[in-house]
């Protein structure tokens, strides 16, 4: 059983996860069941496991070829065992999505459903609002990266966690633990860290925009 989590935490959570499913117009959003961003949310996470799985499968085929093609050279056994460990650590990946999928509906259960359906709403609201002006906040604090280039989890939980900075008045390092919180949980192993970085210069930035403003 998973443990009770905060409302908020949870409605960030499947906000991350349904915000690409979800196709309802911004203004009848208020009326979106909370069945269905949790089917949304499952949906991503399927498709998730689907294509990492085959792209687990491709690389255990590749080291199998490798080994097979091979006369024994170190060069080629190395590189086939680095493909298999490859193929173990993407499918490792994917049973942990299974789980999350198996998970969210429960935690969901262990909490306020009205308000884990209002504040993901809200926020999927917010950002398609602002989304131009948030990811033109990510861009500057990007450091040899371009936004669209970024992995779809760590592009989308920048925006959400940008939205609750600037326009829901979430304090910031609650923003950004909880980002970074959930990182951790969807991206890959520096993921997290990643996240960290860029918000931690969105927020310094925003702060220096202020101050020049109140001059």
């Amino acid at each position: 059983m998973p443990l009770r989590k905060q409302p908020r935490s949870v409605a960030r959570e499947l906000a991350l996860l349904s915000i690409s499913q979800i196709k309802t117009n911004t203004n009848k959003l208020e009326t979106e069941d909370l069945n269905n961003l949790v089917l949304a949310a499952i949906r991503t996470l399927t498709t998730e496991v689907r294509e990492t799985l085959e792209t687990a499968t491709a690389e255990v085929k590749r080291g199998d070829e490798r080994l097979l093609n091979s006369q024994t050279r170190a060069s080629d056994l190395e590189r086939a065992r680095a493909m298999l460990s490859e193929a173990l650590k993407l499918s490792q990946s994917a049973i942990n999505r299974l789980g999350v999928a198996a998970e969210l509906p429960e935690f969901i259960e262990l909490t306020n459903q009205e308000q884990v359906r209002e504040y993901a709403l809200e926020i999927i609201a917010t950002v398609r609002r602002n989304r131009q002006e948030i990811e033109k906040q990510i861009e500057a604090a990007l450091v040899a990266w371009q936004l669209n280039r970024l992995a779809k989890i760590d592009r989308d939980l920048l925006v959400i966690s940008v939205a609750e900075m600037l326009y829901l008045e979430v304090p910031v390092k609650v923003a950004i633990d909880e980002a970074v919180e959930l990182a951790k949980r969807y991206s890959d192993e520096d993921g997290f860290r990643f996240i960290n970085g860029v918000l931690r210069r969105v927020s310094d930035r925003h702060k220096q925009e202020q101050l020049t403003a109140n001059e």
